[in-house]
């Protein structure tokens, strides 16, 4: 009468799980599969009666689902134990999703989940724009833990999105005293900075502009990805970390807000766009190139541009991008040397114009 495969949203997204996938190789779930096996009494199964969205299985099991399977395998080995358990009746999406992140709590919601399950409270729109340009698979989900070849998590597309409209609206200042640092959105949490976009960018969604970006970025991560794979069959050596170089967070955000800095100029957004197609590495983004360059400033355990993901990081591969943008030749040694000069130097002269403010503020 029970099931672990229930929607978070079953009249709009019965496609699309409430529920993480099941951790496997947790010790939580191995010692609970073996107290199972010994007869122990398991409490707080959350579930909701639904006959409505599944008459088979009327019990949703929403909070609980790896205590849930521990129980069923004690079942086969005829282990018949009274459990307890919590059933509540027609509840709201909001509400299925606070006893979601209320109940799992024995094996810790990764914030890849949490941000997923908020999406999805949200709306499918998010989940179908990514699916339209290419971020997801149709009838993909986002994915519930960040980890190499999973599908794309929340975090990564709310962000990109993000910096696509913050480069807009920087696009008419003055590009050498303007502070272009990107931002990354919180996870595992509420972000205020998401929720104020959406008020004021209700159906972001229906932007052709924004969409054409989000396109040509998955074609260039196709292409780095596929180029490394090719390379790596010549060359053992060559690192396959490289062939997720767009997808770190310093390389896709920087290169959402260069794409929304240079909407208006469309020489020079045509060049940004072309960089997997016209460079003169079969690697577009040039891992290797990247993964030395550096400031005698760095630490030694520095790996190069693009490999962190802090402010400072997000800057240079800004400056990375915009330079390579005004010639559009690809991204060589001496244009990343280049490009952390000049996120030195900008650096340098926004401190100065914040130090003259202060001065000037103190006459007043």
């Amino acid at each position: 009468m029970a099931t672990i495969d229930v929607p978070l949203d079953p009249d709009e997204q019965p496609d699309y799980r409430a529920n993480r996938d099941i951790v496997e190789d947790d010790v939580a779930y191995e010692q609970m599969k073996g107290d199972a096996s010994e007869g122990r009494s398991f409490s707080n199964i959350v579930a909701e009666y639904d006959e409505e969205h599944g008459s088979k299985y009327p019990i949703k099991i929403i909070g609980g689902q790896h205590r849930f399977l521990a129980i069923k395998m004690a079942l086969s080995q005829y282990k018949n134990i009274q459990h307890g358990i919590k059933i509540y009746f027609n509840l709201s999406k909001d509400q299925r999703l606070d006893v979601q992140l209320i109940s799992n709590r024995n094996i810790a919601v990764s914030t890849d989940l949490f941000d997923r399950l908020q999406e999805t409270s949200n709306g499918p729109e998010l989940r179908k724009w990514c699916q339209d340009v290419g971020f997801l698979d149709p009838g993909q989900d986002f994915s519930s833990k960040r980890q190499r070849s999973s599908a794309i998590n929340v975090r990564a597309i709310r962000s990109f999105i993000l910096n696509y409209f913050l480069g807009i609206e920087n696009s008419g200042n003055d590009f050498e005293i303007t502070d272009t640092t990107p931002v990354l959105c919180k996870t595992g949490r509420p972000d205020s900075d998401w929720e104020k976009f959406r008020k004021k960018y209700p159906k972001f969604w229906e932007n052709q502009d924004l969409s054409e970006a989000a396109k040509e970025f998955v074609k260039l991560d196709q292409v780095q990805h596929s180029s490394i794979f090719k390379l790596i069959e010549n060359n053992s050596s060559i690192d396959i970390i490289f062939a997720d170089k767009a997808l770190t967070f310093s390389v896709m955000n920087s290169w959402a807000y260069v794409a929304g800095l240079l909407f208006n100029n469309k020489t020079r957004l045509q060049r940004h766009f072309s960089l997997c197609n016209n460079s003169k590495n079969s690697d577009p983004l040039n891992a290797l190139a990247m993964s030395k360059g550096r400031h005698k400033s760095d630490p030694e355990n520095y790996r190069g541009l693009g490999t962190r993901n802090d402010a400072k990081e997000r800057s240079r591969c800004v400056e990375l991008f915009h330079l390579q943008a005004e010639k559009g030749n690809g991204i060589t040694p001496s244009v990343i040397d280049l490009a952390i000069k000049r996120h030195f130097t900008k650096q340098a002269k926004l401190d100065e114009l914040r130090t003259e403010k202060k001065v000037k503020s103190s006459y007043e």
